[in-house]
């Protein structure tokens, strides 16, 4: 068993599941709290973030009867940044087949790139190796060769910002097997193997920010944050009608459309007045018109990051968009305008069973986590959380028979 922990900008969810002999995943308990304490993916309040982090994890103890000790959890943030380096080495055996320790040593010498001190290297992923003159090897295992090339993506946080994230964790009791770049995990169950070699670009808009990542050749290419997200389009409405942020929020899920196009102009909402005052009608497109903008500026400023890493191309292939903050009807229709190529809902894959309100966008980070989590731990790792979580379940199958 495997847990996973998405410490997400409006909610911490917590999951666990199982891995059967064909490798399928279930989830088998769960826990959702808000996300207090935390900013654009920060931690600003130490005390509020880990009552949420508990709360979260304690639900998904109960419905899975486990104990959760050791985790993989996201982190993303404006903090993030990545570069794009490459190292090199001599084949290291007599005979110049080339070795895992070969592998090891090249992705060594790529990580050995200068970061500021302030920084600190979370993940560095191979893209493609050389061996000698022959370019674009997936897998150099076996080959024979004298000089081995890796090309790298290097992804840095924050020093401060990863080591604050894992001072509440342990604050939690809770120990932490990974530590992944969010779009990396989202990219384990929307992104098929196919799309990620042809080249797909992943748009995942989440509270406060919107992180994407251009996958090419099967592996990540670039990664960058736009510093805005679905809170902001619930601001301008909660600005714009004169009402509570908690009423804007409601009426956006209820009756929100991305593309005031696609609205009846005749179509009339209720919006609840605020300080004593009543409630008044107005027309749904009226709403829409307030959110189009926002959106419209979302998608410009990701179509802007993508034009930076001179990935348009790349955009024939189609942009996968995923996160709480998608789920407004004409959000794949405006994102096929501004970008000028094919949009689809990202849609959960690679996981065997799920719980049905979990079988949305804004739960993808999450199962992302755990499937990473099950792709880098070996099965019977005694730091899992399933070890503890068997006796439990035991123990209570027998406290019930008896």
């Amino acid at each position: 068993m495997v847990a996973a922990l998405d410490i997400g900008t409006t909610q911490i969810v917590a999951l666990v599941g199982e891995m059967d002999e064909d490798g399928g995943i279930y989830v088998i308990g769960h826990g959702v709290a808000p996300a207090e304490g935390l900013k654009r993916g920060v931690v600003v309040d130490m005390e509020k973030t880990v009552k949420s982090i508990v709360k979260a994890i304690g639900d998904a103890q109960m419905t899975s009867g486990t104990e959760i000790d050791r985790i993989t959890v996201g982190i993303a943030g404006e903090h993030i940044r990545s570069i794009n380096s490459h190292g090199v080495v001599a084949v290291g055996r007599s005979d110049q087949e080339i070795s895992k320790s070969d592998i090891k040593r090249a992705v060594d010498a790529a990580r050995a790139v200068a970061i500021p001190v302030d920084r600190e290297i979370i993940h560095v992923i191979p893209q493609s190796y050389s061996v000698d003159d022959q370019a674009g090897i997936k897998d150099p295992i076996g080959m024979s060769g004298v000089r081995l090339e890796v090309q790298a993506h290097i992804v840095t946080a924050s020093v401060t910002t990863a080591k604050n994230i894992y001072r509440a964790l342990e604050r939690c009791n809770l120990g932490v097997d990974h530590i992944v770049l969010e779009s990396l995990a989202i990219s384990k169950v929307l992104l098929s193997e196919a799309e990620k070699e042809n080249g797909v670009v992943l748009v995942d808009v989440g509270g406060d920010l919107t992180n994407i990542s251009v996958f090419l050749e099967g592996a990540i290419q670039h990664t960058a944050v736009v510093p805005l997200g679905s809170r902001n389009v619930t601001n301008d409405i909660a600005i714009g009608l004169r009402t509570s942020v908690e009423s804007a929020e409601e009426l956006k899920l209820a009756h929100g459309n991305a593309l005031a196009s696609m609205v009846n102009a005749e179509e009339m909402i209720e919006v609840p007045g605020v300080a004593g005052k009543p409630p008044r009608e107005i027309s749904q497109h009226v709403l829409a018109s307030i959110i189009e903008p926002r959106m419209e500026e979302i998608y410009s400023l990701v179509y802007r990051e993508i034009k930076k890493a001179g990935a348009t191309e790349i955009m024939a292939g189609g942009l996968v968009l995923t996160g709480g903050g998608v789920m407004l009807a004409g959000s794949v229709e405006l994102a096929e305008q501004i970008m000028d190529a094919p949009v689809r809902w990202g849609e959960l894959r690679g996981i065997a069973s799920t719980p049905d309100e979990l079988n949305n966008n804004r739960f993808v980070t999450a199962h992302g986590l755990l499937a990473y989590g099950f792709e880098t731990e070996p099965l019977d790792s005694s730091s899992s959380a399933g070890v503890k979580g068997f006796f439990k379940r035991f123990e209570n199958w027998i406290q019930r028979q008896f």
